[in-house]
């Protein structure tokens, strides 16, 4: 099948609603060649298509990797050099696509993760600080969805590689959605350094769209803070 006619199959598997339906489908296909037409799509503007495309591409990665390991390590590195300003690209969905990897495959969660917590992270005059901080409030979001997938499905590590002192600094983010995913990634990290301005949060209503198991919703930063300061009671 060529190239153009695998990219179609996905992206019309990917306009379906149901996820179950997707990972059927994409599973027929073969992995190395399905991955190419999923990282094109985590950058479309279609809502729903780019989320399924982030999900599915953790699914393929990961199916990818326990084939071969060293192609599945290739189309990490080309995700993490779509977010280098050298590549000439944005790096859209590569955060998110990530995460969902990590939540997929272990080793790769292993290999990588501390990759993607270096976004959250200043560069610095020391040997061993080397952040790689992302600036775009855009891309923030993409990062700060990631970390809230990451505390979902890989708790521990993210804890160890210490993803719990990386998330207060955005709490006072001037963009809405990046101070609600902080604080929603905090509740489900079940940590937080700053409780005071999380209930300040619980006051602020800017809206923003939200992709949680398969669903997209709008939902506001106080609604998340609120969660987040449930979940850290319990």
């Amino acid at each position: 099948m060529s190239a153009r006619k695998i990219k179609q199959q996905v992206l019309d598997l990917l306009g379906q609603e149901d996820l179950t339906q997707i990972e059927r489908g994409l599973s027929a296909l073969d992995a190395k060649e399905a991955v190419n037409a999923l990282i094109a799509a985590i950058c479309r503007s279609e809502e729903r298509l780019r989320w399924h495309a982030v999900t599915a591409t953790g699914w393929t990665v990961a199916r990818l990797a326990d084939k071969e390991m060293e192609a599945a390590r290739i189309i990490m590195r080309r995700l993490l050099w779509s977010l280098n300003e050298e590549s000439g690209g944005i790096g859209w969905g590569a955060p998110e696509a990530m995460a969902e990897i990590f939540c997929r495959h272990e080793g790769l969660a292993e290999e990588y993760v501390h990759m993607l917590l270096s976004y959250m992270r200043p560069d610095g005059d020391l040997p061993h600080q080397d952040g790689n901080f992302l600036e775009h409030e855009t891309l923030q979001r993409g990062l700060l969805w990631a970390a809230g997938r990451l505390a979902q499905c890989r708790r521990e590590l993210a804890l160890s590689k210490g993803m719990a002192d990386d998330l207060p600094q955005y709490l006072d983010s001037p963009d809405g959605a990046v101070r609600g995913l902080a604080a929603r990634a905090m509740g489900l990290l079940g940590r937080c350094a700053n409780f005071a301005r999380l209930h300040e949060l619980q006051a602020d209503s800017a809206r923003l769209r939200l992709y949680e198991d398969g669903k997209i919703s709008t939902v506001t930063v106080a609604e998340l803070a609120a969660q987040a300061l449930a979940r850290l009671k319990t």
